[in-house]
């Protein structure tokens, strides 16, 4: 198997229909929100166990710009969790927990990230530079291989414009 060129930070907001698009590894449905990666050509699930899982990016701003602070509430047991409190259940291949329900936290953090005032600015454009790459390769992956091959570089040429950012500002 290839080298995995790049995840897309953030899940991909997209209002669209790609219940045709299959991830070739683990042939499941790939969902607007799930977190994509990019296996040379393909369009393939960062993690097939967990298709929703946080990505790299997502994890180095919550550990560089977040550590200090809530970044989930629980809406059973009304209390938030700095990330460090999370759970994790290994077997179930479930990370981001409730540590006293078990309820999946990884969407509260996902919020979190896109409004917390912590995350500098510049990183928030960039981010949404990502997404919006990634929003246009959904839609036109399909597409020939020329204009998939514009598509993914101008994913690719974001991505690096994030990690620039992340790593820089801060």
């Amino acid at each position: 198997m290839k080298y995995l060129r790049r995840a897309l930070w953030w899940r991909s907001q997209v209002e669209m229909n790609v219940t045709d698009s299959r991830c070739p590894r683990c042939t499941h449905s790939i969902a607007s929100h799930d977190t994509i990666a990019f296996d040379g050509a393909r369009i393939v699930h960062l993690d097939c166990r967990r298709p929703c899982e946080l990505n790299y990016e997502e994890r180095a701003v919550l550990f560089k710009f977040c550590w200090e602070h809530a970044v989930a509430e629980c809406a059973g047991c009304r209390r938030s969790f700095r990330q460090h409190e999370l759970g994790a259940d290994l077997f179930a291949h479930r990370s981001h927990l409730c540590p006293r329900c078990r309820l999946d936290l990884t969407t509260n953090i996902r919020e979190h990230l896109l409004g917390c005032a912590l995350v500098p600015t510049e990183v928030r454009w960039r981010a949404e530079d990502v997404r919006a790459a990634a929003r246009r390769l959904l839609k036109q992956h399909q597409q020939p291989p020329e204009e998939a091959d514009v598509l993914m570089r101008q994913a690719d040429l974001a991505m690096v414009a994030l990690r620039d950012a992340i790593s820089r500002v801060g």
